[in-house]
């Protein structure tokens, strides 16, 4: 590889590296040829000077060598710059400036020794910190090699700077990954693609990245349209990493280190008073894991500390170097940890100067000890310093700086020992970049600590660590056509000369982020840029190019090119002030301080930056003067940023994380996490947050649970918590929702605040029950246009939008040398977006809602959580809590100041804003599906049809009808409601053709006799005249004007708020999607009244605008200049019902899944265990929620604790069912009785038990002795059966066999399972179950005396009896409550599952309901599965669920399970047929009787006891999985031995059925084959 490489090039490389290593020898094969390359290999891997030294190579090649004799380059030479080198890092450009000083000076001495002349190669660096001369230098003396970052690329494209570039040949990227997926990187795509402008050939593209996914995805964005060469050698990096937890338990921390034990003599309290104990109160973690920081940076020579936060950075520096004072004897030590990080005072030692009383403590302080271990690195110390501390660590005269990202990416920081990250890592990839500083060179390893501050940062970092350690980084993805980055760059280019329209496009198209912009957001966004857009109202939207149209040309205007370098770049401006030396000029700049800091502070005041405290001498409108106040004590200082949020990935993957070492036992879970790094103290303080949290709450946030967690808070109000691990980017938007639904349904605000564990909405306390799970499920359809509709009116949105209007220059600043204050920042974007708004097609509006709900929010991992909830995947569980469970105690920290700052910030960013948006080009922008093309015309001509009351089976009759025509479609013709009146009963019906005299005749009379009863009055409508029903006489007069008869009641003529309105509304919810045009010619106004109007109702979210109809104006962009009323409008409770019409006709469509295939997915809907695709529950609330989808189905009482619930729930016992009913949760009926000692018995949810408890039709009278029982229980409560036996005065033997007759008379019930259990123990069972061993004693030699009792002997049944209540005689309710029952238990309602259940009405009445849940958009209606006709009805959610299981892969994977026949997840006997067999048995869905599905077929039927079998297959291989399914559950059932004599039929020996239940374990006996149970 190294013979493509000049002479001096080789013999320099060959001298100072062994070899090449993978990823420079893959690098080079890429880069020789000329292709574009992307080269992702860990930190340290040589790939920098891989890229570097072919391009240095091709310049000692090519570039001329000058003569002695020459001085200075003649301006008439051609550009010299051929290689750019670009940086997301000023410090990393400089870095790289070092160390290119290596190769660079010993090429030349190769060269030299080997006799080779070789011209003078120059570096030059340009950033935003060069000073100007250094500018003009690079300008008039351009280096062969440009060292810059994006912005000042872009400032030299924009500047005579880029006659310079001409010469480029190579491009190189570096730290691709940190641009790729920001709006920066979008800026420098388009910066590269009018830099290959330039160039005769586009110059060759370099990436380079360490932690990189997807690399199809940044090799999209480096290489725009143009092919790159991916080279990902295998990775061989080592890692160490270890979790530290310094203390046994973080809930109550010991004392801090060193602190003086309490003086059990110091005359204080009481001698029998205990000593204090450490709590959650007193106690803190931070004195431990700062000492223990120390220990470890003492312990190395180099160390980087790092922190998530530059309000941190300062605060552990501080404090690392006053312990280290104190260790060496310079500090007195501090007795009680007073001066750790979380506190907020400071204890100093003699002679240091004591802390002010004015001192903000909730500020924070540091003791000012001096620089002596650690030095702060972060962004808001100034570079000179940031330099300095870098090359002291580099030097070894620091020991230990402690930064935040600024050291993040790939700066060589030199030899670093070890890596310190103090709280978890934002991301695994930011980890691996972190870890990466240490052990930087090749093959090392890289060390590092990882320091969790609470115990619930320990969940996460162990989360974060195993994932860096498995190299599983998050994917990130290039934004989307961002419109305020085409904005600022049309601008730059027309700044330097004119622009071909179409040329522009195409540029500015073939960079990755603009590959798909839309012709219209393009046209849109030149538009707002050359002054479409009012600038008397807002002075910067003034044109800043001039638009020929005639000719497609754009030419900037005269002060564009100053605005575009003034004002450009991407990086959010937040108004901080710049902290100067008082006095100073050269290296005066300190640092910088957030707005709100400088304006809580005042003169004197000493704060803390840099690792050193200044008091503030001046405070001016743009900069904080400052004199060193060395040694003394400082309040710390703090900044506002925007915190990015866990990634729904790395949520996910803490939810499955969580679920398994919960699910583990604990030597599992341990091994497992020591694996990971934890330390032994991490492993115990997770497992037992982890188990805390379980016990409060009854179940953890997974992947698959959700926890919605419900208690008041300090006032009273409910406070209703939602424990997900997904995430700030699902959380946000998902409580936007939260919030408009608590608005919505309670009229209060909720505050539902997002945050990376969940959402908190608070409600006020009412007398109704608080909402619960409820409150977070919403239709995955409807969810993103609520989100889209609620999002206008975040602070979110109000921040986003500031930022996108300074990107499209449309709030330049006016002095680029001075600070532009936050503040008024925010109330010049308050300016525009009220201007703005009333725009359908500003673009910058638009660009703010692309950017929030594509580049901030994960919708579609949001939208994926529904559908999960919708379908079951993931379960919501609810509980109510005395007190906050330790999750929520950490969320709620959390809460209170999110709630305070966001309640804090400016009105400006809290107003809400009724945006006026353009929703086809927001859905282009999008790339979303239109509505018009998911709405099927013919659905919305048959809506149409049937509101109107056109189609034949809606039309009326009668004088009634017309009045009820009139009353709900508003004022009519005789001619149009003759068009919906049905025909008379004897009449021949009217001809197609010809005029339909006879029906407008008789629709004459019927409005002709309602005027006579004066039910209904004569008006002129829009020069046309109509007869009106007489109630809307006030609103046709106040409204339209219309003049109207004399003698109308003035009970019809009183004013109504909203006239207009309530036409409008009307007509819009009688009719589909229309134009505004209809409307005003319908009611005879003007376009802008009938537009204002529906703008009114939109606002109430009565109607919504769009495009709708199919015969919409073709193409989106003529919207821009057509004006508004192009756009349809719809009801939105109609335009609901027409996509789910809609989406109705398209699965309809799709063919129908096999009856197979459902039953492979009803096991799975009811959570069976083993059933394909099945998550089966767990604890007491699988428990219940198994109760609730069974509610009301009688079983076998011999089934319920052996194969229904224990396969439904993995850990059940019967302790839990017990709990349940004797709490009152549950309760069981009976149902009748079965032969031996039996029954048939219901389990019911308290709450629904009146809807689902069903009599029988005839029962019989009670006896004397049953009456007596029912009257002794009237009287309320519940009994023994003993005290019933004395009230009655029968024997407690009659008394229990009464009991159980009313039982299975569903009358009495019983308040726990054990009469059931105690029943079952004494006979036969449909499903025996081995018996209990009897209990053994040992014997002990001398028997005791027995002690013979006088009292009765124990009661054969436990538990007290009580009264079952009345059901309920509301049958509509009972109707309503059965069907949405039907549909939680099967998913898919059929007729046969209807039946078999034995539903009172059957299949008619739930028929009826379930069309009415259609009506309402509940339900769909159709032909799901094959066979069984097409009434059938299931959810949206539910149906695309089911065609996941219409494909069987191949091979068969054999996936058989196990039911009780009559257990109503086996839908065999009830929703399908049972298979036909040639034989005179017969199956059937009777107690005792099992069945065996193998891939949703039936293969097995045993009948009770299992002597008779039935086998529906001869396929050995499926009667082989049969079998053994069938022994491994009799086995884990623990159900009693079975012995199979015949199979269809047949003697079972010789069978091939025989031969399957050998192979699985049954033995031949003299009857048969048997199975004994273990």
């Amino acid at each position: 590889m190294l013979e493509r490489f000049g002479p001096a090039t080789q013999d320099w490389f060959r001298g100072a590296f062994a070899q090449p290593t993978s990823a420079q020898s893959g690098a080079w094969q890429a880069i020789s040829h000329g292709k574009h390359a992307l080269v992702v290999a860990p930190t340290g891997s040589g790939k920098t000077l891989s890229a570097f030294l072919w391009a240095i190579d091709r310049v000692f090649r090519e570039k001329p060598i000058a003569p002695a004799d020459t001085k200075r380059k003649k301006k008439t030479d051609a550009p010299a710059t051929r290689v750019l080198y670009v940086s997301p890092l000023k410090a990393l450009g400089v870095d790289v400036e070092r160390n290119l000083r290596s190769p660079l000076v010993g090429i030349g001495q190769s060269a030299r020794r080997l006799g080779i002349a070789v011209p003078d190669v120059t570096v030059g660096v340009r950033s935003g910190d060069t000073p100007s001369a250094d500018r003009r230098r690079l300008l008039t003396d351009p280096p062969d090699i440009l060292i810059t970052t994006p912005e000042s690329l872009y400032l030299m494209l924009t500047s005579q700077a880029s006659e310079t570039l001409r010469g480029i040949h190579t491009v190189i990227v570096d730290e691709v990954h940190a641009v790729a997926a920001t709006k920066r990187g979008a800026h420098l795509a388009v910066s590269l693609e009018r830099l290959d402008a330039l160039l005769e050939a586009p110059a060759q593209r370099i990436g380079l990245s360490a932690t990189v996914r997807p690399i199809d995805e940044v090799a999209r964005f480096l290489g725009g349209s143009a092919p790159v060469e991916i080279v990902a050698p295998r990775a061989v990096k080592a890692f160490d990493l270890q979790v530290i937890v310094p203390m046994d338990d973080m809930l109550n921390p010991p004392p801090p280190p060193g602190a003086d034990p309490p003086d059990p003599d110091d005359g204080e309290g009481d001698w029998f008073e205990a000593p204090p104990q450490p709590s959650e109160i007193t106690g803190s973690v931070w004195p431990h894991v700062e000492e223990a920081i120390v220990d470890r940076v003492l312990a190395h020579r180099s160390t980087i500390v790092f922190a998530n936060s530059r309000r941190l950075a300062e605060r552990l520096t501080g404090r690392l170097n006053e312990i280290y004072e104190e260790r060496v004897g310079l500090r007195p030590s501090t007795s009680s940890g007073a001066t750790s990080t979380g506190s907020g005072a400071a204890s100093t030692g003699s002679g240091a100067r004591s802390m002010p009383a004015e001192m903000m403590a909730q500020a924070g302080v540091s003791a000012g000890a001096p620089p002596v271990l650690a030095k702060a690195h972060h962004g808001s110390v100034s570079k000179e310093q940031r330099a300095q501390v870098e090359d002291e660590l580099k030097s070894g005269i620091l020991r230990c700086v402690v930064a935040t990202s600024s050291l993040e990416l790939g700066i060589d920081m030199g030899a670093v020992d070890l890596v310190i990250q103090v709280e978890a890592p934002p991301s695994a990839a930011s980890g691996l970049q972190r870890v990466g500083r240490a052990g930087h060179q090749v093959g090392e390893i890289s060390r590092a600590a990882l320091f969790p501050k609470h115990r619930g940062d320990v969940l996460h970092t162990a989360v974060v660590t195993e994932r860096m350690l498995a190299g599983q980084i998050e994917a990130i993805a290039v934004p989307a056509n961002p419109l305020d980055i085409l904005a600022q760059q049309t601008i730059a280019a027309c700044a330097t000369g004119t622009l071909d329209v179409e040329t522009w496009f195409e540029t500015v198209r073939r960079s990755a982020p603009f590959r798909t912009l839309p012709r219209s957001a393009y046209e849109a966004t030149l538009d707002l840029i050359a002054g479409k857009y009012p600038s008397d109202e807002f002075a910067e939207l003034r044109p800043r190019v001039v638009w020929d149209r005639d000719h497609g040309i754009l030419t900037g205007r005269p002060g564009a090119q100053r605005i575009a370098v003034t004002s450009g770049g991407t990086i959010p401006d937040r108004g901080l002030f710049g902290v100067f030396v008082a006095g100073e000029t050269q290296g005066a700049r300190v640092g910088e301080l957030d707005e709100e800091m400088v304006y809580e502070s005042r003169v004197n005041d000493v704060f803390t930056l840099g690792t050193t405290s200044w008091r503030i001498v001046e405070i001016t409108h743009d900069r904080v003067n400052v004199l060193p106040a060395f040694g003394q004590p400082g309040k710390l200082p703090f900044w506002h940023g925007d915190g990015l949020g866990r990634p729904a990935e790395l949520g996910e993957a803490l939810g499955k994380f969580s679920r398994e070492v919960a699910g583990a036992t604990p030597d599992k879970a341990a091994a497992r996490l020591r694996e990971s790094g934890l330390d032994d103290n991490a492993i115990s303080n997770l497992l037992a947050y982890l188990s805390e949290q379980k016990d409060a709450t009854g179940s953890l946030p997974t992947d698959r649970t959700l926890t919605v967690e419900r208690s008041r808070d300090e006032v009273g109000d409910w406070r209703i918590i939602l424990h997900s691990p997904y995430g700030m980017h699902v959380h946000a938007p998902w409580a936007l929702a939260v919030g408009a639904r608590i608005r919505e349904r309670l009229g209060v605000d909720g505050s539902a605040v997002a945050s990376d564990d969940g959402i908190i909405a608070r409600v006020p306390d009412a007398e109704s029950e608080p909402p619960g799970a409820e409150l977070f499920v919403f239709d995955a359809d409807e969810l993103e246009q609520l989100v889209t509709d609620e999002v206008g009116g975040s602070a979110l949105f109000a921040s986003r939008f500031r930022e996108c209007a300074a990107r499209a220059l449309l709030l330049p600043r006016l002095n680029p040398s001075k600070r532009s204050p936050l503040w008024q920042q925010r109330q010049k974007s308050a300016q525009l977006l009220e201007v703005a708004r009333n725009h359908p097609t500003f673009p910058i509006i638009l660009e703010t809602l692309r950017e929030v709900l594509q580049d901030v929010y994960d919708l579609p991992a949001l939208l994926r959580i529904a559908r999960g909830i919708a379908d079951r995947r993931i379960r919501l569980v609810e509980t109510t809590t005395q007190q906050p469970s330790p999750f929520a105690r950490d969320l709620l920290f959390g809460y209170v100041g999110a709630f305070m700052y966001e309640g804090d910030s400016p009105l400006a960013e809290r107003r809400a804003a009724a945006l006026s948006v353009d929703p086809a080009l927001l859905s282009e922008l999008l790339g979303k599906v239109e509505m018009r093309e998911l709405l099927d015309p013919a659905v919305i001509a048959q809506f149409e049809a049937e509101a109107q009351r056109l189609a034949p089976d809606r039309r009326v009759r009668g004088v009634e009808g017309v009045a009820d025509l009139l009353r709900m479609l508003g004022p009519l013709t005789a001619p149009e409601v003759a068009a919906r009146l049905a025909p008379e009963p004897g009449l021949a019906p009217e001809p197609v053709e010809g005029p339909p005299a006879i029906a407008t005749a008789q629709a004459q009379r019927h409005l002709d006799e309602l005027v006579a009863a004066r039910r209904a009055i004569g008006v002129t409508i829009a020069g046309e005249a109509r007869i009106a029903a007489i109630e809307d006489a006030g609103r046709l007069r106040d409204a339209l004007g219309a003049a109207l008869p004399v003698g109308i009641p003035n009970a019809f003529l009183e004013p109504v708020a909203d006239p207009l309105g309530d036409l409008v509304a009307r007509y819009a919810r009688t009719h589909g999607p229309f134009r505004t045009a209809s409307v005003a010619a319908r009611f005879g106004i003007g376009a802008a009244v009938a537009r204002h109007t529906l703008q009114r109702l939109e606002a109430q979210g009565r109607v919504t605008s769009g495009f709708f109809l199919p015969d919409a104006p073709a193409s989106t962009a003529s919207s821009t200049s057509t004006g508004t009323d192009d756009l349809e409008w719809c009801d939105v409770e109609v335009l609901r019902r027409l996509r789910l019409r809609s989406l109705a006709a398209i699965r309809g469509t799709v063919e129908p899944v096999t009856p197979e295939a459902f039953a492979r997915f009803l096991p799975a809907w009811q959570h069976v265990d083993g059933s394909a695709g099945g998550r089966p529950l767990e604890g007491l609330d699988g428990v219940l929620a198994t109760i609730e989808q069974l509610a009301g189905v009688p079983l076998p009482a011999s089934a319920w604790e052996s194969l229904i619930l224990p396969s439904r729930v993995t850990d059940y016992t019967p302790a839990m069912l017990d709990e349940l009913t004797s709490t009152g949760e549950v309760v069981w009926t009976g149902h009748g009785s079965l032969p031996g000692r039996d029954g048939w018995i219901a389990l019911h949810p308290t709450d629904a038990l009146p809807l689902t408890l069903v009599l029988p039709d005839d029962p019989e009278p009670p006896t004397v002795l049953e009456q007596q029982l029912l009257t002794a229980m009237s009287a309320g409560g519940a009994y023994f059966a003993t005290q019933l036996a004395a009230m009655t005065g029968a024997n407690e033997q009659d008394t229990v066999a009464a009991l159980w007759n009313l039982t299975w008379t569903a009358r009495v019930t019983n308040d726990t399972f054990a009469p059931v259990r105690a029943l079952l123990g004494g006979g036969s069972q449909a499903h025996r179950a081995v018996r209990r061993t009897p209990r053994a004693r040992m014997f002990r030699g001398t028997p005791l005396a027995a002690t013979r009792s006088a009292a009765s002997p124990r009661p054969p049944v436990g538990g007290r009896w009580s009264l079952l209540p009345e059901p309920s005689t509301d049958a509509a309710l009972r109707g309503a409550a059965s069907a949405s029952l039907l549909l939680d238990r099967y998913g898919v309602v059929t007729r046969g599952s209807v039946q078999s259940e034995g539903v009172p009405g059957g299949f008619a009445q739930v028929y009826r309901i379930l069309a009415g849940f259609e009506d309402a958009g509940h339900t769909r209606r159709g032909y799901f599965i094959e066979k069984l006709g097409a009434a059938q009805f299931a959810t949206s959610a539910t149906v695309d669920r089911l065609r996941e299981f219409a494909a069987l892969a191949d091979p068969a994977p054999l996936q058989a399970l196990t039911l009780a026949a009559t257990d109503p997840a086996n839908p065999y006997g009830a929703a399908l047929a049972w298979p036909g067999l040639d034989v005179a048995h017969r199956p059937g869905r009777k107690a005792g009787g099992l069945v065996t599905l193998v891939d949703g077929s039936l293969v097995l039927y045993l009948e009770r006891g299992g002597r008779s079998a039935l086998a529906f297959t001869d396929d050995e291989n499926a009667l082989a999985a049969a079998a053994r399914s069938l022994a491994e559950t009799v086995r884990a059932r623990r159900l009693d031995t079975l012995t199979i004599e015949q199979v269809s039929g047949v003697f079972v020996y010789g069978t091939p059925v025989g031969r399957a239940l050998q192979a699985a374990g049954f033995v031949e006996s003299s009857r048969g084959l048997t199975l004994r149970a273990r």
